[in-house]
């Protein structure tokens, strides 16, 4: 009775797998329709070479579901199945008999085509609709030319599409990198309580997974103008909070030593370092910020990072 149960439960598990990589075929491919280079008019009539379930479980199940998907998708009216296709074919020539259950090539489907086709137009495009042990697997070729026109798997998740673009992500940095070039941002702190703190930096990130950011920082209060360097680092797996430092000269007092040639302080220390945390809004370019510096100033109040209303920052 148990193996009877976990039988069962790992049918309907597989079952809903596939269904939902179903889902994702229907919607990924609804989208594209009229876009990126497809369009029913170019694809349909389409033959349906394959929708092969990969376990016993869904041998009934899935072909009736892949079925159900791509007449969603382009409608029943521009659909053939192709059960010749699916069976093992056999040859007669003279004294010779000849089965073949090797995939089809693109001269033997459209023979197949021609000959139960009827008065109907020739196919345009073959498609095979497959399930896998992930989800489904779709292809989908030109009759005309042989062309690939669509070949991709479907997930649940879509979790291959995104480790894809993470992957063609990391190329692009590699290749930005190897090129020299350079992702700069531009932060505006404003603590507003219970001190002030204003200051502009401008960053660069760098870095093995391009959490590092430093570059130049002016501050107006705490100090009350004051340049210097920043240095931040992004914690991914904490919401992305930036954690990080500056380190200001203060230029009143900077200016008021050089001229009187003493160790005297004007408003400000000399030097005055100022340890920060962002905790990004969502998705927004707005975060939440906590200063605190060595002149014994805390202050919260809001980060603008990379904001399209200051347009004389880089």
């Amino acid at each position: 009775m148990a193996l009877l149960l976990l039988a069962t439960n790992t049918a309907h598990a597989q079952n809903d797998r596939s269904r939902d990589a179903l889902m994702r075929f229907e919607e990924t491919f609804m989208l594209r329709l009229g876009r990126e280079g497809l369009s029913s008019a170019d694809l349909l009539p389409a033959i349906v070479v394959s929708v092969a379930p990969a376990f016993e479980a869904t041998r009934t199940w899935y072909p009736t579901a892949a079925l159900a998907s791509l007449v969603t998708v382009f409608g029943s009216s521009g659909l053939r199945l192709c059960e010749a296709c699916m069976a093992p074919r056999t040859f007669i020539e003279d004294g010779r008999i000849e089965q073949s259950t090797a995939a089809l090539d693109v001269g033997e489907i459209k023979r197949l085509d021609e000959r139960y086709r009827g008065g109907a137009a020739p196919a345009r495009s073959a498609i095979w609709l497959d399930e896998t042990p992930s989800g489904v697997s779709l292809r989908m070729v030109d009759l005309s030319n042989s062309r690939i026109v669509a070949a991709e798997n479907f997930d649940p998740y879509m979790d291959e599409v995104s480790q894809t673009r993470r992957n063609y992500t990391l190329t692009e940095e590699l290749d930005r990198r190897s090129r020299g070039d350079s992702i700069n941002h531009a932060f505006f702190d404003a603590a507003l309580y219970p001190n002030l703190h204003f200051s502009f930096d401008w960053v660069e990130q760098w870095g093995a997974t391009n959490a590092n950011l430093s570059g130049l920082s002016v501050s107006i209060f705490d100090p009350l103008l004051g340049i210097g360097g920043a240095y931040f680092r992004v914690i991914p797996s904490a919401a992305n909070i930036t954690v990080g430092g500056k380190l200001l000269m203060s230029v009143p007092t900077g200016i008021v030593r050089s001229v009187s040639g003493s160790d005297i302080e004007i408003l400000d220390p000399l030097l005055s370092a100022v340890v920060m945390a962002r905790y990004p809004i969502a998705s927004s370019n707005f975060a939440l910020i906590v200063s605190a510096s060595t002149n014994g100033r805390v202050g919260l109040g809001f980060s603008l990072m990379n904001t399209t209303f200051l347009p004389f920052l880089p």
